[in-house]
Parts: structure tokens; C-alpha cells; sequence
């Protein structure tokens, strides 16, 4: 029996919504995230870009060749979160960058 005190999330995999300790103890399936040349990425590692790329709301654009550090997975397996000088919140996609 559940207990009515029990938050619920939404399993996306399912389309249900399951009670959150059940969910906790569903194994995690593991993300591959890739490059644009297929070269698994993690949390921590550099990239470059491989293309120009004009950053939206920041008035600038990035350079092909310029080097993103420690950037941050996410739960889309085609963006990572990353850190640029004078740019917050940037996301890229993975298509346009390649691992160090």
C-alpha cells in the first residue's frame, strides 16, 4: 500500500507518475553523451569548437577553435553546460564540438 504522504515524480520512459521512493531505487540507465566526431565526453573535460557560433542574447560570437573548459553534462545527451568569460548560462550542442 502507498503512503498518501509520498511525493511522485514523472517517469518520462513510462509516461506514469511513480512514487518518489520507487523511483530512487529504479537503476539509472547511464548517459552516453558524444562529440561531433563520436568521442565520449564527461563532466570535467575541455572541448573546442569546431564552428563559428553566434551566442543568442549575448551579442558576441565564438570563434572556431576556442577552448570550453570543465563543462557539465546534462540530461539531454545532445547539450553540456558550460563556462565562458562574460557568458552565463551557456549551452552548447555536441554536434558543434569536439573533446580536447
Amino acid at each position: 500500500m502507498e503512503n498518501p504522504d509520498d511525493d511522485y515524480v514523472y517517469d518520462e520512459a513510462t509516461g506514469e507518475w511513480r512514487p518518489a521512493s520507487e523511483a530512487a531505487a529504479a537503476p539509472v540507465d547511464a548517459l552516453i553523451v558524444r562529440d561531433a566526431s563520436g568521442t565520449v565526453l564527461a563532466d570535467g573535460d575541455s572541448v573546442v569548437l569546431i564552428k563559428d557560433l553566434k551566442v543568442k542574447g549575448a551579442g558576441q560570437t565564438l570563434k572556431q577553435g576556442t577552448v570550453i573548459k570543465s563543462i557539465r553534462l546534462t540530461p539531454n545527451p545532445e547539450e553540456i553546460d558550460c563556462r565562458f568569460e562574460g557568458i552565463k548560462g551557456l549551452v552548447l550542442r555536441t554536434e558543434f564540438v569536439r573533446k580536447r
